[in-house]
């Protein structure tokens, strides 16, 4: 097949006619001149053609104040600046809108204009020289047409044929170099130094004589002092900085961000499957997450921990040490799991591991422990069902589906066996375990796909060593240059509906090199914490489908990317915005505060002598002390009764959610659930803990082997423990807890601490975020605050109106987050504090505001209750109500 491609995308046009402005006023084909240059020293002069420019600095700018005025304001993008401070233009481009071709397109347009011939393109790494290559080939054709076939060609620099180079500086042609940043960055490179070949002359020599304009494909990589200093050296006319995240704008000309890009439908929408586990609290996990170096090594760990609201997932820094023979399990809070084998004998901070008392090794990022492997099966099941789905969808429309499942350990996928056989990983056996099942469905049996065997549907890209074999690797070597070339090569025939091909498999570092526009599924299956970034992660994926005959659809309702992931669909659409906000300098409205929204809490500088004030504050500043009382036995009762009653035990499962991912520059990234799914696992058997042990260390009242015992014989559920043995546990504590919290509540005493009071100092003004809630205070004298007084809810708002407007009321203010009530369970802070006018004088409320008819929590009920008695205490009124009538 072969890629069509459109002419007329007002994006595109847009953008080239960014660059075209620039040079507005320069001679029609006056951007070429002969030269005749000898050596120095020699007697040979080297002749050719380079770039000329008429204009001066003076008239560019001006050019480029005009475009940015129509480009850039609007965007608020960009700086308009007094001086040029270089010859450097920028333009950002969404991935995925076409920003090679843009530029490719820009030469043939900069040489019909104005005669400018030679070009280089610099790129950072062989991924991107790779798809520059791929791009030039395919449009050639097209871009011929356009332009009345000038004579043109073009090259990749290579050190070893470096005579090519005068050929580029003394052809008449379109002359287009491509060339890595580090094949010149160095002094020592083959390209910098003299060469006998070419009479003695640095190769650059012949790039520098041709003032070529350099087009910089992705500079955020190019901003190292080197790096910018080897640019200078080409001696551009001008540079051309091309990016969808730029890092400096170097006067930017044109913008076209991920909103705006998403907004016109230029890019594929975004959902995210979200493949969790849950109750998986059973095993031992740890996750190294990095290794800490200073005066000291140290390795901050992710492991499962102790704390009062259960277990819980932490990060912990573990240190070699004489007490290390407890130390993981010391940092988990005394976790069993953790007791044995979980010591750290070795942190290697060069090769970035670590090894465990048992021998087990971790590497920076990798993971021990948990359901690792189920969810990776998962999320390739997902994937397989999303792409059936969707080829059901798309077969008849001539649109092949592609899936894309990005590994960090090339073993997951391929491996050897001990005779050197290649041999299925783990990856594969799930894959072709789901695909099989898929493909016997009946309503998949008229798919082409079902057709193909299964070994013939997936395939690797991965880089081999000089044996041939498969291996890790970082993405910039020589053979990930040949991996490189055969994913380019095989871009259209991977379109091809008759090619078996339909699952790829590839190395993350690999990750540049894909940017197939019929990828609809991207799933990353990673052992070690993931590396990509969300934006590099889609960016795979996000250019719009062709169909066999290679036209681009355009349907919104097929142009949809699946992203399978093992995270929260919220913490996707929260790094992503992040990342937008962070690389993009878009700002986001609505979920994304404001700075400019930020106010300061004031206080009126005399309300300390208000009388209305002081004849409060001297009621309620007076801090209690309590104590509780309760019978052991009816604590047995009311805890067994509950934990007989408490819903089954779950397994560990996983939980597959699905969202729409949406994009608004007003509200931000927002994320919509559309499917909730859970699934189970098996599990091997697990070890039973100490139950009495862990029960005894996390409950609060820190009760005896006996009554735990007592309390669970009596439940009849102590079976349940063997279905999951920490949630069990985590539940019957928390039940425990409940039914202590109650008797506590019931028979808890207060009594006034006259040697301890809330002082006045602690009135201090803080700064806040105004919205809808914010209540603009009317009547100063009737409270304590000055114009503003930031609130939570509708309700609280309502409340404060009422208070200035219901004359019964003569002082109100409401209670200083600091102002605290200690409780069994926690610090209360109750929410308003009044003067109400009763006859025959007034009564002194504080009050807690509710919504009509709201349901409390337990822990709230029995906070107001605590509430209750410490005001009692007082001599204060203290209720719970909806409104100021309530009280009144």
């Amino acid at each position: 097949m072969r890629f069509h491609f459109d002419p007329k995308q007002k994006h595109q046009l847009d953008a080239i006619d960014a660059v075209v402005r620039v040079f507005e006023g320069q001679p029609a084909s006056g951007g070429n001149e002969a030269f005749h240059q000898a050596a120095p020293g020699e007697a040979f002069a080297e002749t050719g053609f380079a770039n000329r420019l008429a204009l001066d600095e003076k008239q560019i700018l001006k050019n480029v104040h005009a475009i940015q005025r129509e480009n850039i304001a609007k965007h608020g993008k960009g700086e308009a600046r007094d001086e040029l401070a270089g010859m450097h233009f920028s333009v950002e481009m969404e991935t995925g809108t076409g920003k090679t071709y843009v530029y490719l397109r820009t030469i043939y347009e900069l040489r019909q204009k104005y005669g400018f011939r030679k070009f280089v393109i610099v790129v950072p790494s062989i991924a991107i020289r790779e798809g520059v290559l791929k791009n030039l080939r395919i449009t050639e054709q097209h871009l011929q047409n356009l332009y009345n076939k000038p004579p043109t060609r073009f090259e990749v620099y290579d050190s070893s044929r470096v005579s090519s180079l005068r050929a580029f500086a003394a052809s008449d042609a379109v002359e287009i170099l491509v060339i890595n940043i580090d094949s010149f960055a160095k002094d020592h490179n083959v390209i910098n130094r003299d060469n006998d070949k070419l009479m003695g002359q640095r190769p650059i020599d012949f790039i520098r004589r041709v003032n070529p304009i350099v087009i910089v494909d992705e500079p955020q990589n190019m901003e190292t002092e080197n790096r910018k200093q080897a640019i200078e050296k080409l001696n551009y006319l001008c540079t051309l900085r091309y990016s969808a995240t730029h890092v400096s704008d170097y006067n930017m000309i044109y913008s076209l961000d991920p909103v705006q890009a998403y907004d016109l439908g230029l890019v594929k929408r975004i959902e995210v499957d979200s493949v969790l586990a849950e109750n998986d609290f059973n095993e031992a996990y740890v996750r190294l997450k990095k290794i800490n170096t200073g005066s000291s090594l140290s390795a901050t760990l992710e492991i499962d921990c102790n704390t009062k609201n259960g277990v819980q997932r932490k990060s912990v820094t573990a240190r070699l040490g004489k007490d290390r023979d407890k130390y993981l399990y010391a940092l988990s809070g005394n976790r069993e799991i953790y007791r044995n084998g979980y010591i750290i004998n070795t942190i290697d901070a060069e090769k970035g591991f670590v090894v465990l008392d048992g021998g087990k090794q971790l590497s920076v990022g990798e993971t021990s422990g948990g359901l690792n492997d189920e969810i990776m099966r998962a999320q390739i099941r997902e994937t397989i069902a999303e792409h059936f789905s969707r080829e059901k969808q798309l077969q008849a429309k001539g649109i092949k589906v592609i899936s894309l499942f990005f590994i960090d350990r090339v073993a997951n996928y391929r491996g050897y066996d001990k005779e050197g056989k290649p041999v299925k990983g783990k990856l594969a056996e799930y894959f072709e375990e789901a695909f099989k099942e898929f493909s016997n469905k009946e309503d998949y049996a008229n798919l082409d796909l079902v057709s193909f065997p299964v070994g013939k549907v997936h395939d690797g890209y991965f880089s081999k060593d000089r044996g041939k074999k498969w291996r890790d690797t970082k993405g910039d070597t020589h053979a990930d240059h040949e991996t490189y070339q055969l994913i380019m090569q095989r871009k259209e025939r991977l379109l091809d509906p008759d090619e078996p091909v339909r699952f790829i498999f590839s190395h993350s570092a690999l990750r540049e090199g894909w940017d197939n526009p019929n990828v609809f599924q991207i799933c990353t299956l990673n052992e070690t914490q993931s590396e990509l970034k969300k934006r590099q992660e889609i960016g795979r994926g996000m250019r719009l489908p062709v169909d066999r005959n290679g036209d681009r659809i355009l349907d919104k309702n097929i142009n949809r990317l699946t992203v399978i992931a093992n995270e929260s669909y919220e913490d996707f659409a929260r790094q992503l915005q992040s990342e937008i906000e962070a690389e993009c300098g878009v700002k986001f409205g609505g979920r994304i505060k404001n700075k400019k929204e930020r106010k300061t809490v004031t206080y009126r500088e005399d309300f300390q002598l208000d009388k209305n004030f002081k004849a409060l504050w001297d009621r309620i500043k007076h801090q209690t002390t309590y104590r509780v009382e309760y019978d052991t036995e009816k604590l047995i009762e009311s805890a067994a009764e509950a934990v007989k009653n408490m819903e089954g035990i779950k397994r560990p499962f996983l939980r597959i959610d699905k969202a729409e991912i949406n994009i608004q520059r007003n509200k931000g990234i927002t994320s919509k659930q559309v499917k909730a799914e859970l699934s189970q696992v098996e599990t091997q058997a697990l070890a039973i803990p100490d139950l009495f042990s862990y029960i005894q260390s996390q409950g609060r009242a820190r009760l005896t082997r006996s009554t735990i015992q007592q309390i669970l014989l009596r439940s009849g559920r102590l079976g349940d423990v063997l279905i999951n043995p920490q949630g069990f546990m985590d539940r019957v504590v928390a039940l425990i807890d409940e039914k202590l919290s109650e008797l506590m509540i019931n028979g808890i005493k207060y009594e006034k601490n006259s040697d301890k009071e809330y002082e006045l100092r602690l009135f201090e003004g803080y700064e806040f975020h105004h919205n809808k809630h914010t209540f603009t205070i009317g009547n100063e004298r009737k409270t304590i605050n000055a114009k503003l007084l930031p609130l939570d809810s509708d309700v609280e708002k309502q409340f404060a109106r009422d208070c200035e407007n219901i004359g019964n009321v003569e002082f109100y203010f409401k209670l200083p987050s600091w102002f605290k009530i200690k409780t069994p369970i926690g610090n209360y802070n109750p929410d308003w504090a009044l003067v109400i006018k009763k006859d025959p004088g007034k009564v002194y409320f504080v009050a807690e505001t509710k919504s009509e008819g709201q349901e409390l929590r337990p822990s709230e009920a029995n906070k107001i209750e605590c509430g209750k008695a410490h005001y009692k205490v007082l001599n204060v009124e203290f209720r719970q109500a909806s409104g100021v009538s309530k009280l009144i």
